[in-house]
C-alpha cells in the first residue's frame, strides 16, 4: 500500500524552472511520478518540460489537482513556499532546501498548527532527501534505481545512510515499501515517531528501519512509541558513536547538547525498549535480513 505517496499522487515542483528544480523534476518524471506541473512566480502560463507552469500553488491545486509538493526554493524564500503550499490545500510537502533559518522554520511550525489536525499538511524536511515508494513514485533527490519494492519501511535523518540501507537490502533481495527522509535540521516537519505511526498502519510494511544520529530526543521518543503501540519489529541504527559533545557533526541538528542525546545513550535506551540495534552502517541490510528470517 505504501505511505505518503503512490503512483496516483499528483505532484508539483515549487521552484520548477530553476536549474535544480528542473533536474530533479525530470528525474521524478522519468521514475514514473505523476508530476502535473510546477510553480515559479512570474512565469505562469508557460510550459516547462512539457508541463504547465503556475504562478501560485493555489492555481496548481485548482487547475491541475495537485496533492503533493516538493520544494526547490532558495533558503530565504523556502519557508514562505512551504506555508503557501499548506494554505493552498496541499496534503503532503517535501522540503529539500538546506539552510532555512531556524526562526523561519519556527514560523512554519506555528503556521501549520493553525489548521485543524485532520486538515493539516504533512511536511518532511527541510534538509532531507525526500520520499520514495519504490516502483510507484519518487518525491525527492534519491537515486531511484537502488530501491527495490518490498515490505520494509525506512525512516531516517540522513539521506546518504538511507541510500546505503536501500542498496544493502536490494543486494540481499529485500525490498522497501516506503523510505522517508525526515531531514537533519534542528526543526523539521515530521519526526521518526510520526513516520513509524504511518508504517505501523500500512498493511504492506512488515518491518520498520529507523536511521538516527546524535542530537535531540526524537529517536528515543520513537522507541517509546514503538514499544507501546507497534506490533511490527523496529530496527535502529544510530550514527555518531564517537562524536564529541558540543560539536556539530554534519547536520545542523546533529549536536549533543543534553543528557540522552549521544549515540551510545540512545542505543542503550532503545535496546531497553526492545528495538533491534544495528551496530554499524555496513550491517544494516544483514540486520534486516536476520529480523525477517525470524518472522
Amino acid at each position: 500500500m505504501a505511505i505518503l505517496i503512490n503512483e496516483n499522487t499528483r505532484v508539483i515542483i515549487q521552484g520548477f524552472t530553476g536549474r535544480i528544480g528542473t533536474f530533479h523534476a525530470q528525474e521524478m518524471i522519468d521514475y514514473g511520478s505523476k508530476v502535473v506541473g510546477g510553480v515559479t512566480p512570474g512565469k505562469g502560463g508557460q510550459r516547462h518540460l512539457g508541463l504547465p507552469v503556475f504562478n501560485t500553488v493555489k492555481e496548481a491545486v485548482q487547475q491541475a489537482g495537485a496533492e503533493a509538493s516538493i520544494i526547490f526554493v532558495p533558503p530565504a524564500f523556502a519557508a514562505d513556499s512551504i506555508m503557501e503550499a499548506a494554505d493552498a490545500g496541499i496534503k503532503y510537502c517535501v522540503a529539500i532546501t538546506d539552510g532555512i533559518p531556524t526562526q523561519d522554520m519556527m514560523t512554519v511550525k506555528n503556521f501549520l498548527r493553525r489548521f485543524p489536525k485532520e486538515e493539516r499538511m504533512m511536511l518532511t524536511g527541510p534538509n532531507c532527501s525526500g520520499t520514495i515508494s519504490p516502483g510507484r513514485a519518487m518525491l525527492g533527490i534519491m537515486p531511484g534505481h537502488i530501491y527495490m519494492r518490498g515490505n520494509v519501511g525506512v525512516v531516517g535523518r540522513s539521506g546518504t545512510l538511507g541510500y546505503e540501507a536501500a542498496d544493502q537490502m536490494r543486494l540481499l533481495g529485500i525490498g522497501i515499501s516506503t523510505s522517508v527522509g525526515i531531514g537533519g535540521d534542528p526543526i523539521i516537519g515530521s519526526s521518526h515517531r510520526d513516520i513509524l505511526e504511518k508504517l505501523e498502519a500500512d498493511s504492506e510494511t512488515k518491518v520498520a528501519v529507523m536511521i538516527g544520529e546524535i542530537g535531540g530526543p526524537q529517536e528515543v521518543q520513537a522507541g517509546i512509541f514503538a514499544k507501546e503501540n507497534m506490533s511490527k519489529p523496529v530496527i535502529a541504527y544510530i550514527a555518531g558513536l564517537t562524536a564529541p559533545e558540543g560539536r556539530r557533526m554534519g547536520h545542523a541538528g546533529a549536536i549533543i547538547s543534553a543528557a540522552g542525546e549521544s549515540a551510545a545513550e540512545k542505543v542503550a535506551i532503545l535496546k531497553d525498549l526492545g528495538v533491534t540495534i544495528c551496530p554499524t552502517p555496513a550491517m544494516m541490510g544483514k540486520t534486516v535480513a536476520e529480523v525477517l528470517a525470524k518472522m
